[in-house]
Formats: C-alpha cells, sequence, structure tokens
C-alpha cells in the first residue's frame, strides 16, 4: 500500500511540474555562431532587478500555462537594457507569467549583448538569437500546445528595437537546410513594442542602444539597416505599441514614426499613447491609468483572430 502511495505521489508531483513548465533552452546546442571563446563570464546582478550583463549562453526560458488554460497563443519576450544589460525578470519573467495568466506561452529570450566579450561581429548577433527562439519555438510548438501560426515578439525598450529589429527583417527558413530548425520561418505573426527604440539615424535616437549595437560613428548604410522605420514592408507583422509621452529615456517619437510607416504600407497596428508613466514602467503595476494597458494588449491579441 505505502507503495502504491508513493507511485501517486510522484505522479501527482510530474503533473504539477508538468502543467506549470518551465523549460530552458540553449539556441544552439551545436556550437553558437558569430561567437569565439574568450573566457568570459556571464553575470548575474540580483540585488534588485536582475540584470544579466556579458550574456555568454544564448537561451530561451519557456513558460507554459496549464494545459486546460493554453490559448495556443505565444509570445517571446526580449528584456530590455540598453543593448548592455538584460533586465530579465522586471521586463521578461514576470512578463511571462503575466501572459501564463491568459493562456498564453511567455518565452523569455536571454540573448547575446553586442556589448558582452566573445562576439565577431557584436551587431549580428542579437537578431541571429531572436531568429533562433522564433524558429525553435516553432519547432517545439505541437509539444508546448501552441499554434505556429500564433507566435508573436514583443520586446521593451532596446528589447523593443530587437523585436521590431526581427519583424522587419525575418526570413522564411532556408528550405534546403539539413538542420530542420533552419528550414523554419522566423517571421513573428505579431509584434508587441513597448516604450521601443526604434531609429538609429534621428535625432530623437537612444544614443546608448546605438553607442552598444552599431557604435558612435556607424556607416550610413548600417545605421539606416538598424533604423526600423526605415525596414516596415508589405510583410510587416501586426503590431502593438505602447509609450509615454513624457518619456525621456527613449522619447514616445520612435513609436510615432514606426506606426506611421506601418499606417503607410497598411499594416494593421494600434497604438497607445499615455500622458505620463516615463520609461521603463514594465507591466505598470499600481500606475494608474497606465496599469490598463496590458488588458489592451490581450484584448488587441484577441483580436487578431477575428480578423
Amino acid at each position: 500500500m505505502k507503495k502504491i502511495c508513493l507511485v501517486i505521489l510522484q505522479l501527482l508531483f510530474l503533473y504539477v511540474c508538468g502543467s506549470s513548465q518551465n523549460i530552458t533552452l540553449s539556441l544552439w546546442p551545436e556550437g553558437i555562431p558569430n561567437y569565439k571563446e574568450t573566457g568570459s563570464l556571464e553575470k548575474w546582478d540580483t540585488s534588485d532587478i536582475i540584470a544579466v550583463t556579458n550574456v555568454q549562453n544564448p537561451e530561451i526560458a519557456v513558460y507554459l500555462p496549464a494545459k486546460r488554460q493554453a490559448a495556443g497563443q505565444a509570445v517571446i519576450i526580449c528584456p530590455g537594457g540598453g543593448y548592455w544589460a538584460l533586465a530579465y525578470d522586471w521586463e521578461g519573467i514576470d512578463v511571462a507569467k503575466w501572459l501564463n495568466s491568459k493562456g498564453i506561452a511567455g518565452i523569455v529570450l536571454k540573448y547575446r549583448l553586442p556589448t558582452s566579450g566573445g562576439q565577431i561581429v557584436p551587431h549580428e548577433s542579437p537578431l541571429m538569437d531572436a531568429k533562433q527562439a522564433m524558429r525553435l519555438v516553432r519547432y517545439h510548438a505541437a509539444e508546448w500546445n501552441i499554434n505556429p501560426e500564433e507566435i508573436g515578439i514583443m520586446g521593451f525598450s532596446a528589447g523593443g528595437h530587437l523585436a521590431s529589429t526581427l519583424g522587419t527583417h525575418f526570413d522564411y527558413g532556408d528550405q534546403y537546410a539539413v538542420d530542420l530548425v533552419e528550414r523554419i520561418s522566423c517571421r513573428p505573426d505579431f509584434m508587441i513594442l513597448v516604450y521601443p527604440v526604434i531609429t538609429m539615424t534621428k535625432a530623437f535616437m537612444h544614443k546608448g542602444s546605438r553607442n552598444a549595437l552599431i557604435g558612435e560613428n556607424p556607416e550610413t548604410a548600417l545605421a539606416e539597416n538598424y533604423s526600423n522605420e526605415l525596414q516596415v514592408s508589405d510583410d510587416t507583422p501586426p503590431t502593438f505599441l505602447i509609450h509615454a509621452s513624457d518619456d525621456t529615456g527613449v522619447p514616445v517619437d520612435n513609436s510615432l514614426v514606426f506606426y506611421k510607416a506601418l499606417v503607410e504600407h497598411n499594416i494593421p497596428a494600434e497604438m497607445h499613447i499615455y500622458p505620463a508613466g516615463g520609461h521603463g514602467f514594465s507591466l505598470a503595476i499600481n500606475k494608474g491609468h497606465l496599469s490598463n494597458w496590458p488588458d489592451a494588449c490581450i484584448e488587441w491579441i484577441k483580436s487578431l483572430g477575428e480578423e
């Protein structure tokens, strides 16, 4: 009888763990591209907001809702940090857990930073990691109860720049690749950009992010390539934008120029500009009217299936 009870308890434990899954997957188990070993160590500062710097092992942390509550949607989350660090819990884990409460899988992307050691061509690494994350989530979609055609990308601040870069620089996979993952499209089905860095050419750019990604004096072509308002096309995914008018870190003009480009290309877009909130408010918990933005975002995601 005791053995039977023990087996039952073990099964219950496995069921509970499986229903609140937190899976961590390396993006590049066969070897990280655009990387050279330097002996640098990844750093985690947990004294306040968890800040990850000097990323050496890019990966995704997958947070899945209970199977019974799964809506079939997923969002890959790019934390911000000016391309110098990742606000890993503030704009990552907390957001994934919020999405889970709505039946949506939340996948936190720990992407390489151009300021980390070991990058051969530093500005190429973040986008490489974002593309691979999208392919991997689609590859595992069935086992994670995700619809492979309902996977979005979300980013905060510089993470918003990375998200919008994926949304304007994606590809549809290489059908001749030996690796099955590489055959999969990395185009997001939708984008959620929260106080995003967008431009690398205009006066209202966030210079810290620009300097970290492409340097203080980049070539014009490189700066334009990463000015994502210039890269919007007719294939750019539907986009939801959030910004505060009093953001002095990343001026609201970043969202405005991106929204304008989306409209010019007839891309479905919704933008919410709040009068106050500053920069870096994440989910805006206990921030008055600003705290409505997550609910508006969920309603927007739901509306995508109605179009």
